[in-house]
């Protein structure tokens, strides 16, 4: 970085408060008590992010006779929930590419189910009166290179075969530009329909209410301690009790699984985020951006952006941050270097806002794991089920993933069960200190691909042909 970027860079930083920009809103509910003594259920959910609260409003959707207890370790949406940029999109794969490489032959029914999915959220939203800036702008994937142009091209032809190309815009660089203008870009291509964008704190504390008001009992500043069997049933131990269930839904995500066989399945990686103050008039017309979509870049280290109801922007990701040993630590939670990093590369992106000033900076884990995309299972003979592994996609796959921790506690076979991604899981990642050695040269390679016209060197195509990789 030269040293008047830099310079530049930091001084929009000055301000910045180190907090979550949403979690900050003033409509935040407060904590509800933390469970004490023995409580009886049918059904135990372990985590208040999407994942949990999705599984227990829609198991009262499915039988509103049962009892639901919901136990959250903070207080509802605090962590990934609350944290990520707000991008609720229709795909369960973690994008159309990484679908075509894992499950080319499902693919069609994949996507069918995640635009399903995807309607069923905005249905939700209205029915449940979810007041979280819901908007159904889609997304833009722009290419700043050459190679990556012809990359999207190869995409949407690939898309077109298959009949998937419907709801897909190829932009070249005036196109792109008068959608939103960055002279950094070259082209893009438009996801119209597949991706909405939302306050994500708002939609996690939208879902707490509709859980309370279905009957849920919610205990939060509650962590779930241990797992063990208990009769028929299971039973969970948490600080100053215990909840004893007939069947237990996991949505901890990033946080160590209560079935420890699962824990090598996902790492913990770090992304960060800047949201600027409000945007002028006129700042506000010199980048467009009239249909405010979602825009990411097409890079392996990748930003993604998006404008909000107030006119800010948000601008994060391009580090992907894993510590040797692989815990959630909340020292994490913050990284200078980054925050620099990402408002240089702001500037570089839309000069016209120089002057602009960050008003947040903050940080959180995502659970990764080596296909990208979630996996489900059951465990002690089918009375717990578990969905992970989200990637930094699962504000829309985390209601797909609790239909199928219902299915399955259910016993039921449906599309959902059948799928392969569904009946499969990822290679788990190896202990340390291979696996912070591996994550660093795929990082490194990652980074080399970026700046050599996207070729990738044989770590990469050995991992290609594995089925692994690193993402966040």
């Amino acid at each position: 970085m030269a040293p008047v970027a830099m310079r530049l860079a930091a001084q929009s930083l000055s301000d910045a408060q180190p907090v979550p920009f949403w979690l900050e809103d003033p409509g935040k509910p407060g904590a509800l008590p933390a469970l004490t003594g023995t409580e009886k259920c049918d059904l135990l959910v372990v985590g208040g992010g999407y994942s949990g609260l999705w599984t227990a409003l829609l198991a009262k959707e499915r039988d509103p006779s049962q009892d639901v207890v919901l136990i959250e370790g903070r207080e509802a949406g605090w962590a990934a929930s609350g944290r990520n940029g707000g991008f609720c999109a229709a795909s369960l794969t973690h994008g159309l590419g990484n679908g075509l490489a894992r499950w080319p032959d499902e693919l069609p029914k994949l996507e069918r189910l995640g635009e399903a999915n995807l309607d069923a959220i905005e249905e939700a939203v209205a029915r449940y009166s979810l007041d979280c800036d819901f908007e159904r702008t889609g997304e833009i994937d722009v290419a700043t290179e050459a190679y990556q142009l012809e990359e999207l091209h190869e995409l949407y032809e690939e898309a077109d075969r298959l009949g998937l190309a419907g709801g897909l815009t190829l932009l070249d660089q005036d196109a792109v530009r008068a959608e939103v203008n960055s002279p950094t870009f070259r082209g893009g291509l438009w996801d119209r329909r597949g991706v909405a964008m939302l306050h994500p704190a708002k939609l996690a504390w939208g879902l707490k209410r509709a859980c309370l008001d279905a009957g849920v009992r919610i205990f939060e500043n509650t962590p779930g301690l241990d797992l063990v069997a208990a009769g028929a049933g299971m039973a969970v131990r948490t600080p100053y009790g215990r909840v004893a269930a007939r069947r237990v839904a996991l949505g901890t995500n990033v946080f160590p699984s209560l079935v420890k066989r699962l824990r090598p399945y996902t790492v913990p990686v770090y992304d960060y985020a800047l949201v600027t103050e409000p945007l002028t008039d006129g700042q506000l017309a010199s980048v467009g951006w009239k249909n405010r979509q979602g825009l990411g870049d097409s890079a392996n280290q990748f930003h993604y952006f998006r404008i909000t109801a107030d006119r800010r922007i948000l601008w994060g990701g391009y580090d992907a941050v894993y510590r040797f040993g692989g815990k959630v630590q909340a020292e994490m939670d913050h990284r200078p270097e980054t925050y620099l990093k990402l408002a240089e590369h702001f500037f570089t992106c839309f000069p016209q806002l120089e002057g602009l000033r960050f008003s947040h900076a903050w940080g959180g884990a995502i659970d990764t794991c080596s296909r990208f995309s979630a996996f489900f299972g059951t465990a002690h003979q089918g009375k717990v089920a578990y969905a992970q592994g989200y990637t930094g996609l699962g504000v829309g796959a985390t209601r797909f993933g609790a239909e199928v921790m219902l299915d399955l506690l259910a016993g039921e076979r449906t599309e959902r069960t059948e799928l392969a991604m569904v009946r499969s899981k990822p290679l788990p990642f190896p202990p340390e200190p291979i696996a912070w050695a591996g994550i660093g040269i795929t990082k490194w390679s990652l980074a080399r691909a970026d700046a050599n016209g996207g070729r990738r060197n044989l770590w990469l195509k050995t991992l290609d042909k594995m089925g692994l990789g690193f993402d966040s």
